[in-house]
């Protein structure tokens, strides 16, 4: 990732005549609250959901209290045919407030929500949103004035991951997740102080106009579509920023289940994201697969090839060594039970992706499969 200098930054005359640069405290500058050189765009933020009841009011409810114009504004729910309530939920909010509109979404799938969204959307803004998200007031405004004033194409801000809930296990999913030793360098999860190009972010923020101009997402990337598109989008010319001072809070899985069962998918689809787009995107993505098929090859052979064991206890050793410094360095900050907590956090995130990846290499590198349907819910 590269930083955004000042003369990335610059405006012509004819936009603004100012210079839009990320204040040395990581605040929004004051131009790029006022943007009096720019209309204000009509946005529709659109939110992909399936069996969500407990997190789609939250997401509403901090949408609306946006100091965006609501007149600009609209919300569009693609629901994929929840049965748990969250329809009824989102139905109620609708009835309630005119901006909100909820899509059955078939298909039941997250790139499929999108494009459905997209399709109906009226905005010259597409402001992409997760209903596992609450955003900041400024949030809408924020990202907007950010797309004007840079001339980006795509803006996003790193989000702060908090617990599902107060279980030590819920609390050490959230602190993996934020944690260089969990996720690598994404500096959508690390943050940032300074703006910067970058491959991808969440929750995008993006021109209308991108996507006719390079197409809408892919829908056999059942997870990953983001990147995806972010290199679609980069390799025609555009370019993604990723902005600080601009808040929102993800709420991330309460369970080793739920976490593996994500990261499972999310390195699963990797290798066909990678045959889509001609190579890996980004080396972070490899370590956990190199990992786990060292450990199994370096265990199969072991019977034949006495080093092989050898290896195979080094890797593990050395993998726990260093899983155990991470947890104790954030469990002197978080407490006991979350440092306890996060050795078995980490290797589930760690085993899950690389297990998926792999499996992904089989499916769609061999056996050059198509992408499989996977149900929205993580």
């Amino acid at each position: 990732m590269t930083h955004v200098t000042r003369g990335d930054l610059q405006l012509s005359a004819k936009r603004a005549g100012k210079v839009a640069t990320a204040g040395r405290s990581g605040t929004i500058p004051a131009v790029l609250k006022r943007a009096l050189s720019h209309p204000t765009p009509a946005v529709s933020v659109i939110i992909p959901c399936r069996e969500e009841r407990d997190h789609i009011g939250p997401c509403l409810d901090s949408i609306l209290a946006n100091d965006f114009p609501k007149d600009r504004l609209e919300i569009l729910v693609v629901d994929g045919m929840s049965k748990d309530g969250t329809r009824e939920i989102v139905q109620d909010y609708a009835r309630r407030q005119a901006t909100i509109q909820m899509l059955d979404n078939p298909r039941q799938t997250v790139p499929a929500a999108l494009n459905l969204g997209i399709a109906r959307a009226s905005g010259s803004v597409i402001l992409r949103m997760d209903a596992h998200v609450a955003c900041a007031p400024d949030y809408i405004s924020s990202l907007v004035n950010w797309l004007q004033e840079t001339g980006a194409d795509n803006v996003g801000s790193a989000c702060v991951t908090v617990p599902a809930n107060r279980s030590a296990i819920a609390r050490a999913i959230a602190a993996a997740l934020a944690h260089p030793f969990g996720v690598g360098d994404a500096r959508f999860r690390l943050g940032t102080s300074k703006p910067r190009w970058v491959d991808t972010v969440p929750f995008g923020c993006f021109r209308r106009e991108i996507f006719e101009r390079v197409g809408r997402f892919d829908e056999e990337l059942v997870r990953n579509q983001d990147d995806e598109f972010n290199l679609r989008l980069i390799r025609a010319g555009g370019r993604v920023l990723l902005v600080p001072g601009v808040r929102s809070h993800y709420s991330a899985r309460g369970s080793l289940g739920q976490l593996a069962q994500m990261y499972y998918q999310y390195g699963y689809f990797k290798p066909l994201v990678a045959r889509k787009v001609g190579g890996v995107m980004t080396a972070r993505q490899l370590v956990p697969p190199i990992f786990v098929s060292t450990l199994i090859l370096t265990a199969a052979v072991a019977p034949w090839l006495p080093g092989a064991g050898l290896a195979c206890i080094c890797t593990a050793g050395a993998y726990t060594a260093a899983n155990i410094a991470a947890s104790t360095v954030v469990g002197l900050r978080q407490g006991v039970r979350v440092g306890l907590a996060l050795p078995a956090v980490f290797a589930t995130l760690h085993l899950a992706y690389g297990a998926g990846f792999l499996a992904g290499c089989v499916d769609f590198l061999l056996l050059r499969k198509r992408g499989r349907a996977v149900s929205l819910s993580r």
